[in-house]
């Protein structure tokens, strides 16, 4: 992405320090505790830094970031989503040298909007169409993810974010079929989570999704 308007930094900016009190404020350690998402936090430290940082690091015609947003929303939860992707986002811009606000720009439009935009779709979709198994895998982790990064892309690119070198119209189309890779990835690591390694999602519940006691 280009380099924001001053405006739109400060607002970027704005969202992200509130983003991050309200995620604070909510104590998402007290997630941490006992609990089996360590190891999905580690896996978020260790391996999205470098994906985020990748087309800053390569000379590359597009250049389109995969997210994994979503994906740390279901297995994390928004509390403790916002503050590991905010770090991700710092992580990624000391490997990639950028500068500040950059990083802000990488943490907010990559990182903490997806991630807000899953939580009220997932809400939404377990209110007005309830909660089942399919629904999960297939309506958040797949579409959702399709449906939130694309929306976030599209309305960072309306803001001024455009693709250095790319039309809006291509950039449009490269978003679109970006946020279904990013979909096709979450929804494939979520069904396989659900199946063997539930704990690792915050989001998931036997009692509520397979109406076990």
């Amino acid at each position: 992405m280009e380099t924001a308007l001053p405006w739109l930094l400060d607002l970027e900016a704005g969202l992200l320090a509130a983003a991050l009190l309200l995620a604070l404020w909510l104590r998402p350690w007290r997630l941490m505790a006992g609990s089996a998402l360590l190891s999905p936090v580690l896996g978020c430290l260790v391996l999205l830094p470098g994906l985020w940082a990748l087309p800053s690091l390569h000379a590359m015609p597009l250049q389109l970031q995969w997210s994994g947003a979503c994906l740390a929303l279901l297995m994390l939860g928004w509390p403790l989503a916002v503050p590991v992707l905010t770090a991700v986002a710092i992580l990624a811009g000391l490997l990639a040298k950028l500068p500040p606000a950059a990083v802000i720009d990488m943490a907010f439009w990559q990182g903490v909007l997806p991630a807000t935009l899953a939580l009220l779709l997932g809400a939404a979709i377990r209110r007005w169409i309830g909660a089942h198994l399919f629904v999960y895998t297939l309506g958040r982790a797949f579409l959702g993810t399709v449906l939130c990064n694309f929306a976030a892309t599209l309305l960072g690119q309306w803001l001024g974010h455009e693709l250095p070198g790319v039309g809006s119209d291509l950039s449009v189309i490269a978003h679109w079929l970006m946020a279904w890779a990013d979909g096709f990835m979450t929804g494939m690591l979520t069904a396989i989570f659900v199946a063997f390694r539930p704990q690792w999602l915050a989001t998931w519940s036997d009692g509520l999704y397979l109406k076990r006691p």
